[in-house]
C-alpha cells in the first residue's frame, strides 16, 4: 500500500468497526487489520470516515455588482476541506445564458484551476422553454444529473406550476433529480409590499415576510406536481415541522420524495432577528429564514428516521459590508451565510455527542446519502475497495471555537460566533493526497476535479 491509515475506528453509513484503510494511488485498496504500507498515518483515538459530500453550495454566485459571494471556488473549497468535506455540488445558474450548455461551461470555468476539492453542479433552470427542456439531455450526458427549480423570487428565477411540472417530467424521462426551493413567491411578494408600505425596513421583516406557511404550501405543491409528473423530487433546506409532515405523507404514499435540511435550521432560531444590532440580525438573513425553536426537535427526529436524508449547508456567504446594502430596506440584504466548514463538526457535537444521531447516521446524512442520491456512490460517500480515497481522520476530542478568525471561509463573521465544538477533522485526504494536516490546509488550489455523475437511482 502507498498509504495506510492505521489504528482508527472506521465509520461508514452501514457500520462502525476498527479497521485500517489501505490506499493505492487515488483509491481505497483494502480494509483490514495490520495492513502494511510505505507510509502510515496514525489514526489512534480518532474516527475514520469518508469525506463529506455537501450537495448544496453557492460558490462563485453573483447577485449583482459588488454582490459576489465572498467565497469563490478557491476559498470556499479550502474551507470545505478543512471541515472534512471533499466533494461539493454547487448550484450553477442558468441566469442570462441562452443555453444550458453555455451556462455549464461558464460555471465550470469558474471552478477549474481553483477548486481544492472535487466538485459537480446542479443546473438551475429559470427559463424552461422547449429548447431548454431538450437541452437537459445534453447536461445529463455530461454527468450533470440534477437540476434546480425555485418557487420563490418572483420575476427573477421563480417558475410557475406549469413550468415546474414540465421540468419535473423532463427530468424524470432523463433519470435526473430536480431540487426544489419550496416557498410561495406570490405570498412573499404580497407580504413584502405590505410591510414596505408600513415603513418596515429592519432585518426581522425578512423572516416575517417569509412565514412557515409559505414553505408548507410550496412543499406540498411541489410534491403534488412531482407525483403528477411521475418524477422523483428533492426538497432543499427544509426548516419546519409542517413541511416535514408533507414530505413524510408523500413518502408513505410510495412517492420518490427526498429532503434536505441544514445545520442552521437544526441549531439556530428566529430570535436572532430581534437583535437591535443591524450587523448581527442581517448576518442571519437567508431563505428560507430561521424558524421557531420548536421545529428543531422535529428536524432532528426526521434525520434520525430517514424522512430527511441529507444535511447540506446552503453555503452562500457575504461580508458585513455587503449585508449593509440593506440597511434601509431588508429586501436588499443579500441572502445567505457561511457554513461549509462547520457542517461535520456541528453535527457531531450536537447530533452524535448529544444522542440525536448515531455515528453511522452522521456519516449517512453528510456523505453516503448525498452521494447515493446524486450519482456519486460508491466513488464518493463510502470507503470500500475501489472508492476514491477521500478520508477524514476526525479527532473527537479536539475543541474549536467557531469564530471567523479560526475558520477558513472568506467572510468576517461566523453565525456561530463564540460557540465551541468538541470534535474536528485532524487530517483530510483527497483521492489519496493529504490536503489537511493537523487542521491546516496543505493541499493545492486547482487540484479538485469535476466529477461526472450517474443518473438518479434512489437510495
Amino acid at each position: 500500500m502507498d498509504i495506510v491509515v492505521k489504528g482508527g475506528i472506521l465509520v461508514l453509513g452501514d457500520g462502525v468497526f476498527p479497521a485500517d484503510v489501505g490506499i493505492m494511488g487515488e483509491k481505497v485498496a483494502a480494509l483490514g487489520q495490520s495492513l502494511p504500507g510505505e507510509r502510515v498515518i496514525d489514526a489512534a483515538g480518532c474516527l475514520v470516515l469518508p469525506g463529506g459530500v455537501d450537495a448544496h453550495t453557492h460558490l462563485g454566485l453573483s447577485l449583482g455588482p459588488g454582490l459576489d459571494t465572498s467565497d469563490d471556488f478557491e476559498s470556499g473549497t479550502i474551507a470545505a476541506a478543512c471541515g472534512g468535506t471533499t466533494t461539493v455540488i454547487n448550484y450553477a445558474e442558468q441566469g442570462g445564458y441562452d443555453s444550458l450548455l453555455t451556462a455549464f461551461e461558464a460555471w465550470r470555468a469558474k471552478a477549474e484551476g481553483r477548486a481544492a476539492v472535487d466538485y459537480s453542479f446542479h443546473m438551475l433552470i429559470n427559463d424552461p422553454r422547449p429548447a431548454i427542456l431538450e437541452e437537459m439531455a445534453a447536461l445529463v450526458a455530461l454527468g450533470v444529473t440534477s437540476f434546480k427549480a425555485l418557487l420563490a423570487y418572483k420575476g427573477i428565477v421563480m417558475l410557475d406550476d406549469a413550468q415546474l411540472f414540465r421540468v419535473l417530467r423532463r427530468a424524470g424521462e432523463l433519470g435526473a433529480l430536480v431540487n426544489v426551493h419550496a416557498e410561495n413567491g406570490h405570498l412573499i411578494d404580497e407580504l413584502i409590499a405590505a410591510h414596505r408600505a408600513s415603513g418596515h425596513t429592519a432585518p426581522r421583516y425578512h423572516a416575517l415576510t417569509r412565514p412557515e406557511i409559505a414553505e408548507v404550501e410550496a412543499t406540498a405543491r411541489a410534491l403534488a406536481l412531482a407525483e403528477a409528473a411521475d418524477a422523483p423530487v428533492f426538497i432543499v433546506h427544509m426548516t419546519c415541522a409542517r413541511a416535514v409532515d408533507a414530505l413524510r405523507r408523500a413518502q408513505a404514499r410510495g412517492q420518490l420524495a427526498f429532503g434536505e435540511t441544514c445545520p442552521q435550521y437544526l441549531l439556530l432560531d428566529e430570535r436572532v432577528y430581534e437583535s437591535a444590532d443591524f450587523d448581527t440580525a442581517a448576518g442571519y438573513v437567508l431563505s428560507p429564514p430561521l424558524r421557531a425553536k420548536d421545529n428543531q426537535s422535529v428536524l432532528w427526529a426526521a434525520l434520525a428516521a430517514g424522512t430527511i436524508q441529507t444535511v447540506g449547508t446552503d453555503h452562500c456567504p457575504f461580508t458585513r459590508a455587503q449585508k449593509r446594502r440593506g440597511q434601509g430596506d431588508f429586501t436588499l440584504i443579500p441572502n445567505g451565510m457561511p457554513g461549509v466548514e462547520t457542517r461535520l463538526p456541528l453535527l457531531y457535537h450536537y447530533g452524535v455527542s448529544q444522542g440525536r444521531l448515531s455515528l453511522s447516521q452522521w456519516v449517512r446524512v453528510t456523505a453516503t446519502n448525498p452521494a447515493r442520491l446524486f450519482g456519486l456512490y460508491p466513488r464518493k460517500g463510502t470507503l470500500v475497495p475501489g472508492s476514491d480515497a477521500d478520508v477524514v481522520i476526525f479527532d473527537p476530542t479536539r475543541h474549536v471555537i467557531l469564530d471567523a478568525a479560526s475558520l477558513h471561509t472568506n467572510t468576517d463573521y461566523s453565525p456561530y460566533a463564540g460557540w465551541t465544538v468538541e470534535g474536528w477533522p485532524r487530517h483530510v485526504l483527497q483521492r489519496g493526497r493529504l490536503v489537511v494536516r493537523d487542521g491546516q490546509f496543505v493541499g493545492s488550489a486547482g487540484a479538485g476535479e469535476f466529477i461526472p455523475r450517474r443518473p438518479f437511482t434512489s437510495l
